[in-house]
């Protein structure tokens, strides 16, 4: 905690990578790309300077998710910027002012636990919808204050459209909090929120205000595999007949 002026806010303070016990795994990695075409030969490469650069794009990850879903109306900390390697949000207390409690402190009712799991996966879908996905959100990444959770650490957030991993990571995410909701409020376990979420947002279903029933049907419909293999044929052709008018164009010349 850290005095802005007549403010307490929250300074985060990023521990050096070798030191951390979460990694950058390259699957969070994964469509996250630089302006800067040197930075990010120097990252791929993975030289001292391009390390200094991927520690550099890491934290700012997390204050670009945090504008980007505060924004998108999902309970975050308010952020006010990252300052040398320091990100500095919004405190997040109860009204009274006590720091809030993380989710794996609090005990609830079943009412509470059902009520507060229809309010996070409100929150995954305007994170999808915004274009993110969490990766690592559980009852440890997740503040309750007056109001309700409140999601947090968000530098291995990930987008959902340029990331191969997006989908298992959402659905780990979704069964993560559902998880934890259901040890007190059983029926939970039953739900599938994840598996709907996604195909909503596969068929461009998806929006903010989307009503969520928990439930997933799966399609039991054999795939047409000879019109699959139509379709490469016809692709593979396509790309021949190309390659073929390009070397008649380069002998002309």
């Amino acid at each position: 905690m850290v005095r802005c002026g007549n403010a307490i806010c929250c300074a985060k303070i990023y521990k050096e990578v070798e030191k951390r016990s979460f990694k950058q795994a390259v699957q969070y990695r994964e469509g996250r790309k630089g302006r800067n075409s040197r930075r990010q030969r120097a990252m791929e490469k993975g030289s001292k300077y391009g390390r200094e650069q991927q520690e550099q794009a890491w934290h700012n990850a997390e204050v670009d998710a945090l504008y980007r879903l505060a924004a998108a109306g999902v309970r975050v900390p308010k952020p006010y910027g990252c300052f040398d390697g320091v990100l500095l949000m919004e405190l997040i207390t109860y009204d009274e002012g006590d720091v809030a409690p993380r989710l794996n402190d609090v005990t609830m009712s079943a009412e509470q636990a059902v009520e507060d799991h229809q309010l996070v996966m409100r929150d995954v879908v305007r994170m999808l919808c915004a274009g993110l996905v969490h990766g690592d959100l559980s009852e440890f990444n997740v503040l309750v204050d007056d109001y309700g959770p409140v999601i947090i650490d968000l530098p291995q957030a990930v987008d959902a459209a340029a990331n191969n991993h997006a989908k298992s990571m959402l659905l780990r995410d979704v069964n993560n909090m559902t998880a934890y909701y259901a040890e007190f409020a059983p029926q939970l376990a039953k739900t599938r929120y994840g598996e709907e979420i996604w195909a909503l947002y596969e068929k461009g279903d998806l929006t903010p205000e989307v009503e969520l029933t928990g439930t997933f049907v799966e399609s039991t419909k054999s795939a047409d595999l000879g019109a699959i293999m139509e379709e490469i044929q016809a692709a593979m052709e396509e790309e021949q007949a190309r390659r073929k008018r390009r070397e008649g164009d380069n002998e002309q010349v």
